[in-house]
């Protein structure tokens, strides 16, 4: 009695104490270094051009936003000075640079209506590829160019840096922005799903995607067990960033990154939205250490080894 008595009071310890709520924070743009680059020079930072065939136009803003904000952090870092990025793209938009392009959730409000519905799985398919082929015709401009790729001619950039005061002019594309499967088959990544069938004591072991997982049964109803392995997201991003000289036009760095990033092991985040933040954050970083580098001779952090 006294060892139940004992493990109530453990049990009711560990639910007291778990009372509250859990809380994770995070300073993105850490102190300044001991040499600051950017002194009294502003940089204006521009949308960048987007080749990596967004679904729609909300998720290429959303993708657009993240790279840019990740720049932003780097370059106040830095020391740069930076205006308010809302003021630029107004700017952009009253001198016809950059058109404001909008989804119309009107033109595809009947589709998703029907798409509710209990159609069959072909159905629904063919459904949502009209209500895609409609987001993605929103992208488009007046001329047909897309509205998230823009050239600039050499006046124009002189004229923008004036208007801000700006001694660079940052550019840039998205190249790559996608999801896959790690490639590398490294089991520690995978983890282990085990369920029970059959009624003999062997074991198999495989590796299937999630479709699949429930038919797995069928397989050899005489086997006992059959651990599955799960699959490993992995998150591409790929960047390239040009810096030009606002007084000229010149380009005065470029460089490109393309980083991978999937979970450590089956114990880690394997969420997309981690996976893209880590990956956009380690390739702005390594391509801004490297304008650091490059044009301003500030030496290169030591970057630990991760395992791919």
């Amino acid at each position: 009695m006294k060892y139940w008595r004992h493990l109530l009071l453990c049990a009711l310890t560990v639910v007291l104490c778990s009372c509250g709520t859990t809380v994770k924070e995070s300073l993105k743009v850490q102190p300044a270094q001991k040499k600051i680059v950017g002194n009294d020079q502003t940089v204006v930072i521009l949308p960048f051009a987007d080749y990596s065939y967004a679904d729609n136009l909300e998720s290429a803003y959303r993708r657009n936003l993240f790279v840019n904000e990740s720049i932003i952090d780097q370059f106040v870092r830095l020391g740069f000075h930076l205006p308010v990025q809302e003021d630029i793209f107004l700017y952009l938009a009253d001198q016809n640079i950059i058109t404001v392009a909008s989804y119309n959730p009107e033109k595809t409000k009947s589709i998703e209506y029907e798409l509710n519905k209990e159609w069959s799985p072909a159905m629904k398919q063919t459904l949502q590829n009209y209500i895609d082929y409609a987001q993605r015709t929103g992208l488009k401009g007046k001329e047909g160019d897309d509205a998230l790729t823009h050239g600039l001619t050499q006046q124009e950039i002189v004229k923008i840096g004036r208007h801000f005061s700006a001694d660079y002019i940052v550019r840039g594309r998205i190249i790559q922005y996608k999801d896959r499967l790690d490639p590398s088959g490294a089991l520690w990544k995978k983890g282990v799903i085990p369920f029970f069938v059959g009624g003999t004591k062997d074991i198999l072991l495989g590796q299937a995607i999630p479709g699949q997982y429930d038919n797995l049964g069928a397989f050899d109803a005489d086997r006992e067990s059959i651990l599955v392995f799960g699959d490993v997201p992995q998150a591409v991003v790929q960047l390239r960033i040009w810096v030009q000289d606002a007084y000229t036009g010149n380009i005065v760095w470029t460089n490109r990154a393309n980083v991978q990033v999937s979970p450590e092991s089956f114990f880690a985040d394997y969420q997309y939205d981690a996976l893209f933040e880590t990956a956009t954050e380690k390739a702005v970083t390594k391509l801004m250490n490297d304008f650091a580098y490059t044009v301003y001779n500030v030496p290169l952090p030591v970057e630990k080894k991760t395992r791919r």
